[in-house]
């Protein structure tokens, strides 16, 4: 690599994703003077610019979730962090430097905190590709609005799944949560909402076998699992949530993830690679929320000051 090949950036730190805790890793690690580039390749916030209202987040009863993702991004800004757009399609490991490769650019700084979040799990069923879009979604507050008046199904049983089904129920005639266990996994307080939502409906022990449509969804394929009797269910949309998939794919080759991707670190947010960091929902944990992200980002913008102390010492 040559600096006629690509353009090359200086920095101290190199946060990759502007979720959550990537956002309070930027913030801390700015704050202690350190020259600190925060790569996006969309709008800052994460998941919670597709989050209607958050109400789990210290400090607020309730808050829309694209207003907090502003106040994390000017809070994150506030030091003097760089925020750079554009997508990561390749991190190299040379010594004590970390390179990050976006397009003819390459940034490189002797500290790398990897904040890329995770995407909804499909179900990967026939009729899910080709109506993605059309019927087919991941997010209820982005598609929502689409679905006044109309049938719809919610598949999944944890928090996602109850939280934004019940969100539907505003636009919604009809909302009915397919869930393949007889319990929900969501937090009491949201089941005890869901349940006393008039429009919400459960569908138990069953899967969505294929989602039929043309041009627009027109029904599921359900299949309960415990009995094996399938039958057709008319929907006018189909809201999937049953899981998360980290969006590790730039990590793989780093040796520094389980077997089914989320980055491996210990309670300081290192990975086996010193100077390499894992925040947020990237990271295997037990808890995925706003707040154990700001968690992670305020560890691994304290711990990059540290790293960088201890070199220089």
């Amino acid at each position: 690599m040559t600096e006629t090949e690509n353009t090359i950036m200086e920095a101290d730190v190199i946060v990759i994703g502007a979720g959550p805790g990537g956002m309070t890793a930027a913030l801390y690690a700015s704050r202690a003077n350190l020259k600190t580039i925060l790569i996006e390749k969309g709008a800052p916030g994460g998941e919670l610019i597709n989050t209607a209202d958050v109400e789990n987040y210290p400090g607020y009863t309730k808050i829309a979730g694209p207003d907090l993702a502003q106040n994390f991004y000017d809070s994150a800004m506030a030091f003097g962090a760089q925020h750079e757009y554009g997508d990561v399609n390749k991190i190299e490991i040379d010594g004590l430097i970390r390179r990050v490769f976006v397009g003819d650019k390459v940034y490189q700084a002797p500290v790398l905190i990897l904040a890329m979040g995770a995407h909804h799990r499909e179900l990967q069923v026939p009729g899910e590709k080709d109506l993605n879009g059309r019927g087919v979604s991941y997010c209820a507050v982005c598609d929502g609005f689409f679905f006044r008046d109309k049938d719809i199904v919610v598949v999944g049983g944890g928090d996602s799944a109850v939280e934004e089904g019940t969100y539907l129920t505003q636009f919604a005639k009809s909302v009915s949560i397919i869930h393949r266990r007889d319990q929900l996994r969501a937090q009491k307080i949201l089941q005890d909402r869901a349940f006393a939502n008039d429009k919400i409906h459960f569908i138990w022990d069953s899967v969505v076998e294929e989602i039929q449509g043309d041009p627009m969804v027109q029904a599921v394929q359900v299949k309960n699992v415990k009995t094996g009797e399938e039958k057709t269910m008319p929907t006018d949309g189909v809201f999937v949530y049953v899981g998360l998939v980290p969006n590790a794919a730039i990590a793989e080759g780093l040796g520094i993830s389980d077997p089914e991707g989320w980055i491996v670190t210990n309670d300081l947010m290192e990975t086996k690679i010193p100077g390499v960091f894992a925040v947020g929902d990237v990271r295997q944990k037990h808890l995925r929320q706003v707040a154990t992200a700001v968690g992670d980002g305020a560890l691994a913008g304290q711990g990059a000051y540290n790293y960088l102390q201890a070199l220089n010492d």
